[in-house]
């Protein structure tokens, strides 16, 4: 990793020798200038008004212009004489909570390391000052032809100083957000947090990735391969004034949810219930098991069936059985009943009938005389 800056961090009397390495690199796909009519690159010269000729760059140097038309030249000696102790110094000015410092400040990072074998020692006892403090460490540095203020903070077990601008650079942001007074409901501020929470479920920051410098490539691999152009679909058009404030955070946290389970647009619980009780399962119904399968045909012998199905239809066929035999029983104790009633009155009735014989002939024998 090429070194950025040589230097020391000044910590009381105990001096670091440190290097600084550029810890960011950009990825942008590198396009050139080039006339569009014939694709001819289209260089910058360096061309001097005066000899009117283009110029080295060696020969080149910095220069103001004041205010009355005057041009004062600096070159590349003049700024390296500067009487600046921050040019080879890092000088630890204060030790403050990172709350503190406005991330408005922030500028570019660099990997802090050490110069030698001996600034190992210093280097670990101001790291691990600073990770149990939990404070970070307010310095100022001049790079290139800049002086900054900078922090040092920890960062993977690294000493990392950050670049920042100064206070009076940051522009002030009164006038920006809404100044009449804004009511915001205690349900509508439960439904954002909820989105917030759904919205940050599983979130993970390495797995951002730059679409635009991809989309980019696609299109130049198509131009050097000569097909058509990949086109995205245009999106709608979103609305440019919120009616329903309720209904738009409703149907926010239903397109999240679905998004998290892959179904984007498909709703994971009832509306009036998202931000109130825990997530509901908003995925396919799961197949129905097989004794309900078994059951929807109650046609089919179920006789030894194992399923609840069939022991329903046969616990039901068993007592239309049962009835239909207790049916029969009866009828046919009624009958055997019947029957041995008709026997008794038949043999009462030959009684009678032998005794009423018996009696006429018994009443119609002469008297004998007397």
């Amino acid at each position: 990793m090429q070194t950025t800056w040589k230097g020391t961090i000044s910590f009381g009397l105990v001096s670091i020798p440190v290097h600084l390495y550029s810890a960011t690199q950009e990825h942008d796909v590198p396009l050139h200038q080039v006339h569009a009519k014939d694709g001819g690159r289209v260089r910058m010269k360096r061309y001097c008004e005066r000899e009117e000729r283009e110029v080295p760059y060696a020969e080149i140097a910095k220069g103001y212009e004041s205010p009355d038309g005057r041009t004062v030249t600096l070159t590349d000696e003049d700024l390296a004489d500067l009487p600046l102790p921050s040019k080879k110094i890092i000088d630890v000015l204060a030790f403050v909570d990172a709350g503190e410092i406005d991330p408005l400040m922030f500028s570019k990072a660099y990997y802090v390391g050490v110069a030698d074998k001996a600034a190992a020692k210093p280097y670990a006892l101001l790291r691990d000052a600073l990770t149990e403090s939990g404070q970070i460490a307010v310095t100022k540095i001049a790079l290139r032809t800049r002086e900054s203020p900078a922090v040092l903070r920890v960062h993977d077990g690294t000493l990392v100083l950050q670049t920042c601008i100064w206070p009076d650079e940051v522009r002030p942001a009164a006038g920006i957000a809404p100044e009449e007074e804004v009511v915001v409901r205690p349900q509508e501020l439960k439904m954002a947090r909820s989105l917030m929470e759904t919205l940050s479920e599983d979130f993970d920051l390495a797995q951002l990735h730059d679409d635009y410098q991809q989309a980019l490539q696609q299109v130049i691999e198509a131009r050097l391969q000569g097909v058509e152009l990949p086109h995205e679909e245009e999106p709608g058009e979103a609305p440019d004034n919120v009616i329903d404030l309720m209904e738009a955070l409703r149907s926010s946290l239903r397109e999240a949810k679905g998004s998290r389970r892959g179904h984007p647009g498909e709703p994971a619980e009832d509306a009036g219930a998202a931000a109130d009780g825990p997530e509901a399962d908003t995925g396919p119904e799961p197949a129905a098991p097989a004794p309900r399968k078994r059951a929807a045909a109650p046609r089919k012998p179920s006789a030894g069936a194992g399923s609840g199905g069939g022991t329903r239809t046969a616990a039901a066929a068993g007592k239309s059985t049962a009835g239909k035999t207790a049916a029969e029983n009866t009828a046919a104790r009624k009958t055997a009943a019947g029957k041995t009633a008709a026997k008794g009155t038949a043999k009462a009735t030959a009684k009678a009938t032998a005794g009423a014989k018996t009696g006429t002939r018994k009443s119609a024998a002469p008297r004998k005389a007397s």
